[in-house]
């Protein structure tokens, strides 16, 4: 039903994460509509990404160079490490501007019915960048089954392999805004295991 060449788009739309059949559909059609000037950035943008982005040689964060923004801040507190599975995992922690140090992303979760073992992730940098004057880590892998089997791994390496280090995880619990009724009892019960003194 499409020319060939809208077709292709619309396929190639459609590989995104989220993007589906009548989304694609509907960026296509955009595209198609937009100037030959925002079609060629688009496309230049995209090229850009793929040739210049590459990990940072620290922490395997994203970076334009060898070296990430984050890597690069003198200002940041190199006792501090944050470890997270994924570069975008930085991001939401960089917007809350609570977190002042550095991190280290892993690549990953553990996960071996998916076939991800510990010497597919990181681990071997982070236990050699832990010996460097770290006096914390901070666990920030996400809250699934793969993340918490993860931090516990890691944190167990890290009480071996550096004992003077403190290994801390974020705090899990209620969203700020939540409704009792409405969470589920893993939730709840970490919100009862976190609890502080006010």
């Amino acid at each position: 039903m499409l020319a060939p060449p809208l077709q292709r788009l619309v396929t190639e739309l459609s590989k995104l994460p989220g993007i589906g059949n009548r989304t694609a559909q509907r960026l296509a059609f955009h595209v198609l509509r937009a100037s030959d000037g925002d079609a060629r950035a688009l496309a230049q943008a995209i090229i850009d990404v793929k040739e210049k982005i590459t990990l940072c040689e620290i922490c395997f964060n994203l970076a334009e160079g060898p070296k990430c923004a984050i890597c690069l801040d003198e200002r940041r507190d190199l006792s501090v490490l944050c470890v997270v599975e994924e570069p975008n995992d930085v991001i939401p922690i960089e917007r809350t501007h609570e977190f002042r140090g550095r991190y280290h992303v892993l690549g990953g979760a553990l996960s071996p019915i998916d076939g991800v073992e510990p010497e597919d992730l990181r681990l071997a940098q982070l236990y050699r960048r832990v010996t460097d004057g770290v006096g914390e880590v901070v666990l920030a892998t996400n809250p699934t089954t793969t993340g918490e089997a993860t931090a516990l791994h890691i944190a167990g390496e890290l009480h071996r392999v550096a004992p003077q280090v403190t290994v801390t995880r974020l705090a899990s619990g209620l969203p700020v805004g939540g409704d009792l009724e409405y969470a589920d009892e893993v939730t709840l019960g970490r919100a009862f295991s976190g609890r502080r003194t006010l």
